[in-house]
């Protein structure tokens, strides 16, 4: 049964989606007194934000500042300027100028609370007003047993970023888990953090200590439930009635029902962007088109579709379109297969290379994982490197790790078993197993073991970018990102394009309004999040380069929305039930 229903037949704001952009704007819009509907299609909150990272980016953020952290809006619109030029400028203010007041708002009214990354580089942090620390914040931890059952409408983080399936850990833990035996204080906080994970798994499937973006939502939900905001799971958004002219509501299928839910001041359009819409994909997307997506199935591009069906532009024009990551592929032991995003733990360690079928480096390994396959792109243009393969030596894999494989792993033979790993005691005889260029590669690994005796890397400067020594290890020198690949048996594992997120998507202005094909605005029309259009143009400046823009455009959507003259009706009314008593008996 769906839960929070106290709502009248018409509402002021109808949201679609109930990811972070669609939380907040529920949220945001009931602090503000308006009457608001949340719909989301699946039976869960959290859509792709719930298995990220949480992070976003918000330069000059009060939390960082707070903790000794200077940093400004000037400062990181003078870096968005070297980055992407004079584009989505006054989306850009808004959004600079908007950030740290929108995370304040949150902070002060609700139970989103968020802490601050301290250093954390930006990813082009070479370039003029980049920033090394100050801009990236996180959600707190949170209890997920404040929600009760309603903790299983959580959607949980994908299986392989949690222990025994179900146990989330943050990056402070994982020292103390791997030093476990190395001294009882250590031996204690992992005992604490495993009892409390089995008592959890028998009562809610999964581990309640969670973190990261699971824990943004778990505290977006929780401030919903709060405030008894409406939920209807089970809730597509099918069409929206208006036109350029103004929107007065929408088309609703509960559950195979189809409802009209008329609105006083419009609709917001936060469905999660069109990752697994095959004909969107092969739109806007590289070719041949990526087969790979980090974004949660239900993410099929009902929101733009939507907007195009009213004329809506859809932007930007000039970009590959994803916010991507390299991804391995990992065998299940149910059979079925998940992606592991290689994001911070293992490419920027010293040991390990990158190479395209032909042999060769292509890329800077210690690169942002957007810029890692932008390179692939590059790459593919002129030799196969989808996949790419990432390769180490038995020294890196048993130190560092390497995708699913954790550091410290005592039996990586079974990750080989499964076809996940490939291992061999020469690097030749590696190559032959993964059909690269076994000459060219012995080439390869010969000229990166000399770098790794300068500590400079001359092809692809590994090493020397404050983001690319911050995911380094900072004990080895004389460069932290390299290392030699000596000690067999050697090891490779495919990696391939997947997107963490879109940039493509609805035209909007700095008020998140949907604009139409003339760059007027759809009055009424609202899309944040994967929805809306990145206003980075497609460019990654730094970690939470999504969720930022996501929650700080919801909350000026509702702003707007509030101050902006009621829709005039009619609408025709519901069929045969009304809208509560469709919610009341729409199942879960």
């Amino acid at each position: 049964m769906n839960t929070y229903i106290d709502t009248p037949c018409e509402v002021d704001l109808l949201i679609a989606g109930a990811g972070p952009a669609g939380m907040t704007a529920a949220l945001v819009a009931s602090l503000e007194g308006l009457a608001v509907l949340l719909c989301e299609k699946s039976d869960q909150v959290g859509g792709t934000g719930s298995t990220s990272a949480g992070t976003l980016w918000i330069p000059g953020n009060s939390q960082s500042r707070a903790a000794g952290f200077d940093d400004s809006a000037e400062q990181a619109d003078r870096y968005l300027d070297a980055l992407i030029g004079a584009t989505n400028r006054d989306l850009r203010k808004a959004f600079l100028e908007s950030g740290p007041k929108v995370i304040d708002y949150l902070s002060a009214h609700t139970e989103v609370q968020f802490l601050p990354c301290g250093k954390h580089p930006d990813y082009r942090s070479n370039m003029p007003g980049a920033a090394i620390a100050g801009r990236a914040i996180v959600p707190a931890p949170f209890d997920g047993r404040l929600l009760g059952a309603d903790f299983n409408l959580v959607r949980a983080p994908i299986r392989e970023f949690m222990l025994f399936g179900g146990m989330m850990i943050g990056k402070a833990d994982i020292p103390r888990l791997i030093g476990r035996f190395r001294s009882i204080a250590n031996f204690i906080y992992s005992a604490k953090l495993f009892l409390r994970y089995a008592r959890d798994s028998l009562k809610y499937g999964r581990g309640t200590r969670i973190m990261m973006g699971n824990a943004l939502i778990g505290r977006l939900f929780y401030s919903l439930r709060k405030r008894k905001v409406p939920v209807l799971f089970g809730a597509r958004i099918v069409d929206i009635i208006g036109d350029e002219r103004g929107i007065r509501g929408a088309r609703v299928n509960v559950n195979g029902k189809e409802i009209i839910v008329p609105t006083r001041k419009g609709v917001v359009l936060a469905t999660g962007g069109y990752a697994h819409n095959k004909r969107l994909r092969a739109a806007f997307m590289p070719q041949p088109v990526p087969e790979h997506s980090m974004s949660v199935e239900d993410n099929q591009g009902d929101g733009i579709e939507i907007g195009q069906r009213l004329g809506a532009k859809t932007a930007p024009g000039q970009s590959t379109s994803g916010l991507w990551s390299p991804v391995s592929i990992v065998p299940r032991p149910d059979g079925t297969k998940g992606l592991f995003p290689h994001l911070v733990l293992d490419r920027a360690k010293p040991g390990l290379i990158a190479a395209n079928s032909a042999g060769r480096r292509f890329v800077n390994e210690a690169a942002s994982y957007h810029d890692f396959v932008l390179a692939m792109f590059e790459s593919h243009k002129t030799v196969p490197s989808i996949p790419a393969w990432l390769i180490c030596d038995a020294t890196c894999l048993g130190k560092y790790g390497l995708g699913a494989i954790y550091p410290g792993h005592r039996n990586p033979g079974k990750f080989v078993d499964a076809g996940y790993l490939f291992r061999a005691h020469s690097i030749r005889e590696l190559a032959e197993k993964i059909d690269v260029d076994g000459a060219q590669l012995s080439v390869s690994v010969e000229r990166y073991n000399k770098f790794a005796e300068t500590g400079i890397d001359v092809d692809f400067g590994k090493g020397e970018t404050e983001l690319n020594r911050f995911n380094g290890d900072p004990s080895h020198t004389p460069n932290p990102c390299i290392g030699p690949l000596l000690k067999p048996p050697f090891y490779a594992l495919a990696v391939w394009p997947a997107d963490i997120a879109v940039s493509t998507g609805l035209g909007t202005d700095a008020d998140a309004r949907v604009l139409g094909s003339d760059g007027k605005a759809i009055p009424g029309l609202y899309a944040c999040g994967n929805d809306m259009a990145s206003v980075m143009a497609g460019s990654y400046p730094g970690p939470g380069t999504t969720l930022g823009p996501a929650i700080v455009f919801a909350y000026r959507a509702v702003m707007h929305a509030k101050s902006a003259e009621t829709m005039q009706q009619p609408v025709e009314p519901l069929d045969e039930k009304s809208l509560y008593q469709v919610m009341r008996d729409s199942p879960l």
